[in-house]
């Protein structure tokens, strides 16, 4: 599969360099390079473009800006995914929220250019696999599920339910803290969009920033529970489900 690429950045330089790693790699195509986001988004409208390495700090209209605008033009269809190139490592959480396919910071090499592209490939490829032909089988009760996928940095994570202890809302983003791993992992996604992913059996919301693991509980009281060393307040928001499930420890 091959993909068809622009570049764009306002430093000759830089983007001389990107140009020269696309043209390099086998699998990608170069169809334009442009010194400005604002020249970039006019040739979009007249190419079909799979991949864009994009620099951030322009002038005019950033690549931060140039993304939004792609991304709200889309409206949840197929368009080209950003890989951003930048002197600047302060900008990886906004490139997370614009949903960038991968983030290169200059000064970068090859090998770390083509890791990048390869994920690129990979991405297009599964986008572009044919649908399982449909069959008709007998109507079994389907395994409930035993785990879930969280975006984590630039990638999805697996995470087994049997590990969670528990997990904490933040802004916009949570902590899910694991058994066995003193450092919780960071997803961006809220805990409301959480809290209907997992199985009401095996998890209870009993605050506006905590959802537990049942079966991780070691104790409780009225207006909290406590998992290891952690203790964790129950809000009144959430004390009539706590209160039935207490009642049954009692």
């Amino acid at each position: 599969m091959n993909l068809n690429c622009i570049a764009v950045d306002d430093e000759p330089l830089a983007l001389g360099l990107v140009s020269v790693f696309i043209e390099k790699t086998p699998f990608l195509n170069l169809i334009g390079k442009y010194s400005s986001a604002v020249e970039a988004l006019q040739g979009l409208h007249s190419q079909q473009v799979d991949v864009i390495f994009l620099d951030i700090q322009m002038p005019d209209l950033t690549g931060i800006e140039l993304a939004r605008v792609l991304g709200q033009a889309q409206q949840g269809g197929v368009g080209p995914r950003i890989i951003f190139t930048t002197a600047f490592n302060n900008f990886a959480i906004e490139g997370y929220k614009v949903d960038a396919l991968d983030y290169l910071l200059k000064p970068f090499n090859y090998e770390e250019f083509l890791r990048a592209a390869n994920k690129a490939k990979a991405y297009f490829e599964l986008m572009n696999r044919p649908a399982p032909a449909v069959t008709v089988a007998p109507i079994v009760a389907e395994p409930e599920e035993e785990s879930l996928f969280l975006k984590v940095e630039y990638q999805l994570v697996r995470v087994a339910f049997k590990d969670i202890l528990y997990i904490e809302g933040l802004k916009d983003y949570v902590k899910v803290h694991l058994q066995g791993n003193p450092k919780p992992i960071l997803s961006l996604t809220s805990l409301k969009a959480l809290e209907d992913k997992l199985p009401a059996r095996r998890f209870m919301r009993i605050h506006r920033s905590f959802i537990v693991s049942l079966d991780k509980i070691s104790s409780l009281t009225r207006n909290s529970i406590q998992i290891g060393t952690v203790t964790i307040p129950v809000s009144d928001q959430y004390k009539d489900t706590f209160n039935q499930f207490l009642s049954k420890w009692s």
